[in-house]
């Protein structure tokens, strides 16, 4: 018992001397935790690339766009006949790029054709009948007048000519209707024949010759091959910085040593609540070269202020 006195007081001296190094120690890593812990009205945290670049301008990228492009949808049911194109062929706007199987819809057609002009002779006959029941008509008037005639046999002569009236009435509307009906075959005739909707490029082509198609399957895919432009969003900031009319240089990296510019065509005049951006729209000026719609393009806005 002797022995370990001496141990156990020199345990108390030595937690005694060690007190203020761990006290020190306990500070020092509170003053390395303070900046992880800064409530957010403190100093703002170093920039990230993001600020520095809404600062002084920022480059935004995007595939390069044109107006027109389109998927050619089959309007109606039925079996393609002929294949006009090819994926990759230049088109102009109308031109024909399939046929479906229009036989059928071509004897409905001549049919009523033939039923109009059936009906149309047919209203001539009326026409000529009425003219010479009108003329019957004014006869017995000048003979009633002459006192020649019967009341009973003026009457019987005017509701004969109006009777041919309402009949040339009728057939007119049959005329109308048969007219129409050649005119609906007409437009289903039409929507056989598949065209191009506007001229540009046969992107891809969806079916095959003899193919069976239901109303709205995809046909073709046209695309026009300019003007190219972009669309993108930039920051509220920006508002008054970029402007319609203004110049912005642009590159791609697939053409990494070609410069460009495009010209800003529309600044949307709305801000996006929900993103807090507005919408730009610019064109390439200039010959487009080896460019083409799809391609990867960047705009640089590093000199706006």
């Amino acid at each position: 018992m002797q022995n370990r006195k001496p141990n156990h007081l020199a345990l108390i001296l030595l937690g005694a001397a060690l007190l203020p190094w761990l006290a020190c120690s306990e500070k020092s890593a509170e003053v390395a935790a303070a900046p992880s812990t800064r409530p957010s009205g403190g100093a703002a945290p170093a920039p990230t690339a993001s600020v520095p670049a809404v600062e002084s301008g920022i480059t935004v990228s995007g595939p390069l766009i044109v107006e027109h492009q389109l998927d050619v949808l089959a309007q109606r049911d039925g079996v393609i006949a002929d294949l006009r194109t090819e994926a990759g062929a230049h088109v102009h706007a109308g031109d024909l790029l399939a046929q479906m199987d229009d036989r059928q819809l071509t004897a409905d057609l001549e049919a009523a054709r033939a039923k109009t002009r059936s009906i149309e002779a047919d209203l001539k006959n009326w026409e000529a009948e009425a003219k010479v029941m009108q003329s019957d008509y004014d006869r017995a008037q000048k003979m009633w007048d002459a006192q020649i005639l019967t009341k009973e046999q003026l009457e019987h002569a005017k509701f004969k000519a109006e009777s041919e009236t309402w009949d040339v009435r009728r057939v007119r509307e049959l005329l109308t209707n048969a007219t129409q009906s050649e005119r609906s075959l007409e437009l289903e005739l039409d929507k056989t024949r598949i065209r191009a909707p506007f001229s540009g490029v046969v992107a891809r082509r969806y079916v095959r010759q003899g193919q069976q198609v239901a109303k709205g399957d995809r046909l073709f895919w046209v695309t026009a091959e300019g003007p190219l432009g972009m669309r993108f969003t930039l920051p509220e900031k920006f508002i008054g910085r970029v402007q319609k009319g203004q110049e912005l240089p642009m590159m791609t990296p697939d053409l990494p040593d070609q410069k460009y510019k495009v010209k800003v065509l529309e600044v949307s005049p709305v801000v996006d609540p929900a993103s807090s951006t507005i919408e730009v729209t610019v064109e390439l000026e200039g010959n487009p070269g080896l460019l083409r719609a799809g391609m990867d393009a960047s705009v640089s806005l590093e000199n706006l202020r």
